[in-house]
């Protein structure tokens, strides 16, 4: 696993501040170990950094530039490949320290089950934690195929460690009848849209947030660069707003998921990937 301290030769535009200097610490984690469908996520973080530099810095939506933001590339962890545990654990370890550095974890997937490695190290930190979570699919199988670590078990074993109460589910329009009726009794699931984002930000107030962006959240017709497309999701203008929603939150940690950018030969998933990337910095930047 490459240290978070060593300086990556190849950044995301404008990533470019030094470790003790930055506010944000973004890092990849290539592994798509358990994609159930169509692999490939594991390229998304390289592919993101050459294609990132397509965008400007400045968001008009924002009126923030990444020129005036403290954010630094720690690379790619090198993740075994074909071992979740492992992945799971070098995740954890790399967001801990970052977390205990008083830094905020921005990660790059890789599939989903990624999360679960970092979400773990800050509930280590913060025992109040929320997740927010942005997906097409619900991800609360107990097991898939007899395997707890999953991409499709990955909320459920957040569940694990905060139980009820505490995990916020937008976008969900795919899973089996059992993780809806679950949810209806351990998550609060506002399914198909993210309408109602605002509401849920008000009632979080100054508690600690996670933010986990699967972008298959998204229709195919915006987004078909991915494992698991699945019709009937968001425009990129939704997401937008509800990350304007949420830039009062105290986001202490967040992830963007499974862009698969090989499905996708006009780019353009990647470079919808990338300006999800881009606001979420904003988002987070608001609040610190």
């Amino acid at each position: 696993m490459r240290p978070v301290l060593e300086n990556n030769p190849v950044t995301f535009m404008s990533f470019d501040s030094g470790y003790d200097d930055a506010d944000i610490i973004v890092f990849g984690s290539p592994f798509d170990g358990t994609a159930s469908f169509r692999p490939g996520s594991r390229f998304a973080p390289s592919v993101m950094r050459s294609e990132s530099y397509g965008l400007e810095t400045y968001s008009p939506y924002f009126d923030m530039d990444l020129e005036d933001v403290k954010v630094f590339d720690a690379g790619d962890l090198e993740l075994p490949f074909g071992n979740a545990e492992r992945a799971l654990r070098d995740i954890y370890q790399c967001t801990l320290q970052i977390v205990k550095d008083r830094k905020i974890p921005l990660m790059i997937g890789g599939e989903h089950l990624v999360s679960l490695g970092a979400f773990k190290a800050i509930s280590d930190e913060y025992d109040d934690i929320c997740l927010i979570h942005f997906d097409a699919h619900a991800d609360l199988r107990d097991d898939y195929l007899g395997e707890k670590l999953s991409h499709a078990t990955v909320v459920r074993r957040i569940w694990d460690i905060v139980g009820d109460g505490r995990i916020y589910q937008f976008g969900v329009r795919s899973g089996q009848r059992q993780e809806f009726s679950w949810a209806c009794q351990h998550t609060f699931m506002h399914k198909y849209t993210v309408e109602g984002i605002d509401v849920v930000a008000s009632k979080i107030g100054d508690g600690p947030v996670y933010l986990s962006i699967d972008l298959d959240i998204f229709d195919p017709s915006v987004f078909p660069g991915t494992g698991t497309p699945e019709p009937g999701g968001i425009m990129f203008n939704d997401m937008l707003t509800a990350l304007k929603n949420l830039s009062s939150l105290n986001i202490v940690g967040a992830d963007i998921v499974e862009l698969a950018p090989h499905y996708d030969q006009t780019g353009v998933s990647t470079a919808v990937a990338c300006k999800v990337l881009r606001e979420l910095i904003f988002c987070i930047k608001k609040h610190i």
